[in-house]
């Protein structure tokens, strides 16, 4: 690709990390071009630098990396050697950037029709009037509904795809020649996932430009993909057209990549489980009522006339897109909310209307483990103390309590000196073994997994979902697993519950749901799931 036709172009590229870290580089040698029109997508696993390289790119390096080496060029224009007016002229107007967690990129005080209007004051001279009809333009583009609401609304107020369409319709209203896409998907739904990136694929026709596209979904990369490449530990391991990295891997680090990510195909089906369910419910709904300002009560119905089984040693999925109330049933199943309907038994205790004083004696027999490990772990404590917590509270002994952790330690297979480092020494695969570990001391019969691997790459998520088994083959523990990722609940589950508006619309075992799904919704979440990697 010549220097002419490249709308970014990165040459030799290094930053270096502050003194005392566990490498010297963040970027090492790094180079790479994108032309007008293309999409290269960037994948690795966590640490590897994709993140560091487009910030980078935008002038927004945190102030302990420093660039070693290298240059970076917009349309031939050398950004490295730009002033911090120069840099701040061009965010918006020539490269904008989509960040991953829109609640973080958003201001919380701001209506979203003001921080998108804050661009183009900043960067034009337009009169109000015509700044107001070109937000409600971009929001027409990015398929908001009721754009007039959205220019009116808080971020709170809108759901997760539609925040995320505020931040690209942030990134897209000056039209720029580059579009830096930082894991805008990663904790979105199937459904809005595939929106999403069909909407960057529009604004990228429509306005011509260049997106650099950083995953670790490499299911979206085979889906969206012009060229691939591989990152570890700052450098780059393949780099090339996207059939042939993906079918045609060279690196044994980009093979490892691609042989962890899960399959849409079930494997086959295990002996049914038999004994008594760990945990049944049958009718439970949930009810959140309020009342506006002239105090007329208003009623939302989150769940309605769910019911679900586990037997010890059964895995059993909920899935469904954001909204559908999988994480409401959990939380109903597990007493974090009061459903307002339905019986509700752990084992023979019937526990939907016992009061706490009555329920903390049997809060061990079902334990949870959140999406988000770093929100699980109290940061001021070491990890031994919150993991043998649980025991204590349990009647446990100190010393006993102390064994416990050890032998959990070994079982999620992490060294046993680390119960005495802090949350923040580990990485997020290893913190989300340690909320596994805190969650077995407590002895339960059902693990209540909630979103538990989608925020890892796939190589730490197949070694946790491998975890899962082993404990669940070793303790014969019942596990519901909430997902919004199809492709774990294939490989992980025995039977698969399918919500949709707070309601369960179709359920079976795993090989015969996902083989033939009886109904449309189903059949529309299954299509929206990435492609198989080389189909």
């Amino acid at each position: 690709m010549t220097t002419t036709s490249a709308v970014l172009r990165i040459d030799n590229l290094s930053v270096a990390l502050p003194a005392g870290a566990d490498r010297a580089l963040a970027i090492d040698d790094v180079s790479l071009t994108i032309a007008a029109g293309k999409t290269l997508c960037v994948v690795g696993e966590s640490g590897s630098g994709k993140s560091v390289m487009a910030t980078a790119v935008m002038g927004l390096l945190a102030k302990e990396l420093k660039v070693a080496g290298g240059q970076i060029a917009l349309n031939g224009e050398a950004l490295l050697q730009a002033s911090s007016t120069r840099l701040r002229d061009l965010r918006g107007k020539s490269m904008g950037m989509v960040f991953q967690e829109p609640m973080t990129a958003l201001n919380p005080v701001m209506r979203c029709g003001d921080q998108i209007d804050e661009l183009l004051r900043t960067h034009t001279d337009w009169e109000p009037n015509k700044r107001s009809r070109e937000v409600l333009s971009i929001l027409e583009r990015v398929k908001l509904p009721e754009p007039e609401r959205m220019v009116r609304s808080f971020p709170h107020q809108l759901s997760g795809g539609q925040r995320q369409r505020i931040v690209i319709a942030m990134a897209a209203i000056l039209k720029p020649a580059l579009l830096i896409c930082d894991e805008p998907t990663t904790a979105l739904d199937v459904t809005t996932q595939k929106e999403i990136l069909r909407l960057i694929a529009d604004l990228q026709r429509e306005q011509g430009c260049a997106v650099l596209f950083i995953t670790h979904d490499m299911g979206v990369v085979a889906e969206i993909a012009d060229q691939v490449l591989v990152m570890h530990q700052g450098r780059a391991v393949e780099y090339g057209e996207a059939t042939q990295v993906l079918r045609h891997a060279t690196a044994d680090y980009t093979k490892m990549l691609l042989a962890a990510v899960p399959s849409m195909t079930p494997p086959p089906a295990k002996p049914a489980p038999t004994g008594e369910p760990r945990v049944r419910a049958h009718g439970v709904g949930k009810t959140y009522s309020s009342r506006d300002w002239l105090g007329r009560a208003r009623h939302t119905q989150a769940l309605q006339d769910a019911a679900l089984e586990v037997c010890a040693g059964e895995t059993l999925g909920i899935v469904g897109e954001s909204g559908s109330g999988k994480s409401t049933l959990a939380r109903c199943i597990i007493r974090l909310i009061d459903p307002t309907v339905g019986q509700l038994y752990w084992g023979a205790d019937k526990v939907c209307t016992l009061p706490e004083s009555q329920l903390r004696p049997l809060r061990s027999h079902i334990q949870v483990v959140f999406q988000d490990p770093n929100r699980s772990l109290n940061p001021r404590r070491k990890v031994g103390d919150s993991i043998m917590e649980g025991a204590i509270n349990f009647g446990a002994t100190p010393a006993i309590a102390q064994a416990l952790a050890e032998q959990l330690m070994q079982q999620v297979r992490l060294p046993v000196e680390s119960l005495q480092r802090y949350p923040s020494q580990f990485s997020g695969g290893q913190r989300q073994r340690l909320a596994i570990a805190r969650a077995l001391a407590c002895k339960p019969q059902v693990l209540v997994a909630d979103e538990a691997v989608s925020a890892l790459d796939v190589s730490v998520q197949a070694q946790i979902l491998k975890l899962l088994r082993e404990v669940q083959a070793e303790l014969g523990l019942g596990l519901l697993f909430i997902t919004h990722d199809l492709r774990v609940a294939a490989q992980l589950c025995d039977r698969v519950i399918v919500m949709h508006q707070g309601r369960i619309v179709e359920q079976g075992t795993t090989g015969a749901l996902y083989a033939n799904p009886q109904q449309d919704y189903t059949r529309t979440l299954f299509a929206a799931a990435p492609k198989e990697i080389g189909a």
